[in-house]
């Protein structure tokens, strides 16, 4: 397979993978609909700083061995589904005791002030919290990576792609949200956003921790 037919390949495989609804876009949404557009950005590059760790990892063989260690990789599933469901659990507490939704918002991980940072952090948490990712690349990587080629420069090469992929597509999910956020500026319209997300969430860490 020549390096132009793998990255080519790749970026369809990650591409339809990046356009499946799932945790990444709700949080994106979320955060963005809120008007809070740098910590939008903020949690985009935390995702994507944590798919590119995992990337490294799988090139150096590091998550190859997470991933046959089973104490390892179900203790990290444990600590991602806790992570999720908590988080999940205070921003569906704050809206159904009838807080303001700023009282709600600061009280919260996810949200909080309009800063990069806290955003980062927060995808960052998120997408290395979760042990799919690792598996993922684990299984899917190595396919890509032409025979010969240096197995670290191919692997980051290939991340790279996923990487601006995924910047792509959140530039169209924080100009979506932005359409919306006027719609969003009463509080129980944004209670209703925070009850959609934090079910969302809640979701996908209880499937975490049941090992779907």
């Amino acid at each position: 397979m020549a390096i132009s037919s793998a990255l080519w390949s790749f970026a369809l495989v990650v591409g339809l993978l990046t356009l499946t609804p799932g945790l990444d876009t709700a949080l994106i949404l979320r955060t963005s609909a809120l008007g809070r557009r740098r910590r939008a950005w903020g949690v985009v590059l935390g995702i994507q700083t944590g798919t590119l760790v995992w990337g490294a990892f799988t090139s150096l063989g590091v998550t190859a061995l997470l991933t046959a260690s089973h104490l390892a990789y179900t203790a990290l599933r444990w600590i991602g589904a806790a992570y999720l469901i908590w988080m999940a659990a205070r921003m569906l507490r704050d809206t159904f005791r009838g807080l303001p939704t700023a009282v709600a918002d600061d009280s919260l991980p996810a949200a909080g002030a309009d800063s990069v940072g806290g955003g980062w952090r927060q995808g960052t948490l998120t997408n290395l919290l979760n042990p799919k990712m690792g598996a993922f690349y684990v299984a899917v990587l190595p396919q890509f990576i032409p025979p010969g080629s240096s197995h670290f420069t191919m692997g980051l090469l290939l991340t790279s792609v996923h990487i601006l992929i995924g910047l792509l597509w959140s530039a169209v999910l924080i100009g979506f949200a932005r359409v919306l956020q006027g719609r969003l500026s009463k509080p129980q319209a944004r209670r209703a956003l925070d009850r959609i997300t934090g079910t969302v969430i809640g979701v996908f860490g209880i499937r975490l921790a049941l090992g779907n």
